[in-house]
């Protein structure tokens, strides 16, 4: 069941970047173009055309869409996987136990938040914190997509298993992806643990330090 799940995000994952590449094509900048033209998107773009979004059942339990923070020219981009409960109440990623973890990690990187963005795989809470489906990525991915191509980063962390997985198009785990660079559309891309996970398994921190030390190392040179 969780192969075939799997299977189904793939295809949904290619579909969405095929259908990018073909928009493309017809002059319209996608994905993290490289090109030193800015793409016409910006985030307030990419928020209207969200809009109170009905695209998928997420949207009937929510209390707020949660489209992302920080600072559109950012080099270094966090992408989780989806609200939890604190951050439907707030309209904010990474406000809750989790949040405040993260905002140490990016701290411990001599960073802030408002030098960084935060974003997650789908902007609205699954309920009880549960994976997002297929159709719910189908739906929510394409404008990630978007606000990375807006905003172009040079290294994107991707923040647990899921968002590894799904910006990846992989089955690997966590374990396995994390501890180096992936190449992403022109960006380096660090899997690492997420900070829900830290809180519960906290022998892990000293992982998710090791790749920011990368993370870090890399951010400096650019």
């Amino acid at each position: 069941m969780k192969e075939d799940i799997h299977r189904e995000l793939r295809q949904i994952v290619t579909q969405i970047k095929g259908h990018l590449r073909y928009q493309k094509e017809l002059g319209i900048n996608t994905l993290l173009s490289q090109k030193k033209k800015r793409p016409v998107l910006d985030l307030n773009v990419v928020r209207r055309e969200i809009g109170e979004c009905t695209r998928c059942r997420l949207h009937e339990g929510r209390n707020h869409l949660v489209f992302g923070e920080g600072t559109p020219h950012a080099r270094l981009v966090f992408v989780g996987e989806g609200p939890g409960r604190d951050e439907d109440l707030q309209g904010k990623p990474f406000v809750g136990r989790a949040g405040e973890l993260l905002t140490r990690i990016i701290e411990a990187i001599d960073l802030t938040r408002e030098e960084v963005y935060i974003a997650n795989i789908v902007k609205c809470r699954p309920p009880n914190n549960r994976d997002p489906r297929p159709d719910e990525i189908q739906a929510c991915l394409p404008f990630l997509l978007k606000q990375l191509e807006v905003i172009r980063p040079k290294i994107i962390c991707a923040l647990g298993t899921f968002a590894a997985q799904t910006l990846l198009e992989t089955e690997e785990k966590i374990s396995a992806l994390r501890g180096r660079f992936h190449s992403y559309h022109g960006a380096k891309l660090m899997p690492t643990y997420h900070p829900a996970f830290l809180l519960r398994n906290p022998q892990f921190k000293k992982h998710v330090w090791e790749d920011m030390k990368q993370i870090r190392k890399e951010y400096k040179k650019r």
